[in-house]
């Protein structure tokens, strides 16, 4: 695996092998990489002949109080995660490559409606810096595929409806959620956990689980579902953000006959911000 830092060599590697007569896939990443990680870049290789992986700790989508100078940077313990996964070029540029005039005037993309509510009521401007550099990059990679994980499942929303609106011909791919052996979803911010927060953390899943169960066996009383949950995590200590239930493609309020929900959630853990979510389908319409 070659790791690259400019734009140029991107493009020439990209070019390369596109001479080659190889299918390109692209898993943009911010790095301190983790098992889930490694299955993105192992879907994009079932997929792709020549895979590209890239970390870059975008500060376009880090509100003024989140944490983005404590962002985990492991670039040689990533480079060595990527290389047993199957990625033949990592592109790790600075700031100033990806925006070389600034972010003051950049050019920003934003892609309204799934975007709005959840994390993007939480976290305003968070999707449209994640969109801006997605497009960047697929600009600057033009990948046939690229792989999203679904553990950010609005963020996977956004990202297909910006390509579906702007007509890009990359097939967008979305891996399961790799979880721990105790259900928690694997995330970076985990390393901010201590042990007993870990063992904590696993509350979240299983209130989805619970919330999912129940409603696939015909309860409706979403507020009900959603109370007892919220109860369950703040008996456990944590503090709530949101936790909704969706249809699952639109990210909309859920509405008779939709077969297609997800159940959302983010929640606070001592400083570190935690999500997951859980998606299902249901025999019968909702």
């Amino acid at each position: 695996m070659n790791t690259i830092n400019t734009v140029r060599e991107l493009r020439a590697a990209v070019a390369q092998a596109r001479a080659e007569g190889k299918k390109i896939g692209l898993v943009p990443t911010m790095g301190n990489l983790h098992a889930g990680h490694a299955a993105l870049v192992e879907k994009a290789a079932q997929h792709a002949d020549f895979v590209v992986a890239s970390i870059f700790v975008n500060p376009m989508q880090f509100g003024p109080a989140e944490d983005l100078d404590k962002y985990p940077r492991t670039l040689q313990a990533d480079q060595q995660r990527l290389i047993d996964a199957g990625c033949h070029l990592l592109f790790h540029p600075n700031v100033e490559e990806m925006y070389p005039g600034g972010m003051g005037e950049q050019t920003r993309v934003s892609v309204p409606g799934v975007s709005e509510g959840l994390c993007g009521a939480s976290r305003p401007g968070h999707f449209e810096g994640v969109a801006t550099v997605v497009t960047k990059l697929f600009n600057m990679v033009q990948p046939d595929l690229a792989v999203f994980g679904q553990k950010d499942f609005q963020q996977l929303a956004v990202i297909r409806t910006l390509v579906r609106d702007l007509n890009m011909p990359i097939q967008i791919i979305g891996e399961p959620t790799v979880r721990a052996e105790s259900g928690l979803a694997l995330s970076s911010r985990n390393g901010y956990l201590s042990d007993e927060q870990r063992a904590t953390a696993t509350v979240l899943y299983r209130s989805l689980q619970q919330i999912a169960a129940a409603i696939q066996a015909g309860e409706r009383d979403l507020p009900k579902l959603i109370a007892v949950a919220q109860q369950q995590h703040t008996d456990a200590g944590l503090r709530a953000d949101y936790l909704e239930v969706r249809e699952a493609q639109s990210l909309r309020t859920v509405s008779p006959g939709d077969r297609e929900l997800v159940v959302l959630v983010a929640a606070y853990l001592g400083n570190t911000r935690l999500i997951d979510n859980l998606s299902f389908t249901l025999d019968q319409g909702y």
